[in-house]
């Protein structure tokens, strides 16, 4: 069973209640828009990181991480990508694959809109955690928090940050 803290669109952001979540879980993924090295070099010190650059992204960040992370968790086919969309309006760039090989979880960044939903007609989850920075128009930042033991994802929680 591994426990995960799942967050995205950090815009050069970091802060103490971000990082006592990051310390209760077993891995952070961050959905893109990490802003500098330093955010995720933070996470690095307390958890293994897998994430993936945004369309603000530098390339430094873009030297160390991907555009695309797909990858099992446990039991569970997970892909990670900054501008992916949702189900119903899925981005062009993920589209064809997504519907040829669609992944149990999905999950994106980019619109700093919370959302989780399933999409019934591919079988899979879609996560988008919103945004954990301070920068953009959002009005509440967002994490995810969740457990994937074998191949089962539960015990999903919003984690609302002042």
């Amino acid at each position: 069973m591994k426990k995960i803290l799942l967050l995205s669109d950090t815009h050069n952001y970091i802060d103490d209640r971000i990082l006592h979540y990051a310390g209760e879980a077993d891995e952070i993924w961050h959905a893109g828009d990490i802003g500098n090295p330093g955010i995720t070099d933070k996470l690095k010190e307390l958890k293994p990181v897998i994430a993936v650059y945004g369309n603000i992204d530098n390339a430094e960040i873009r030297k160390e991480f991907p555009l695309n992370q797909r990858f099992m968790c446990e039991g569970v086919d997970v892909w990670i990508t900054h501008i992916g969309g949702y189900p119903k309006k899925y981005s062009p760039a993920v589209k064809e694959e997504i519907r040829r090989n669609p992944p149990k979880l999905f999950i994106s960044g980019h619109s700093h809109i919370l959302k989780v939903m399933n999409d019934k007609d591919l079988g899979l989850l879609h996560m988008n955690p919103g945004a954990a920075g301070k920068q953009g128009f959002h009005k509440e930042r967002t994490m995810l928090r969740f457990k994937i033991d074998g191949d089962s994802i539960s015990d999903l929680e919003v984690i609302k940050l002042k």
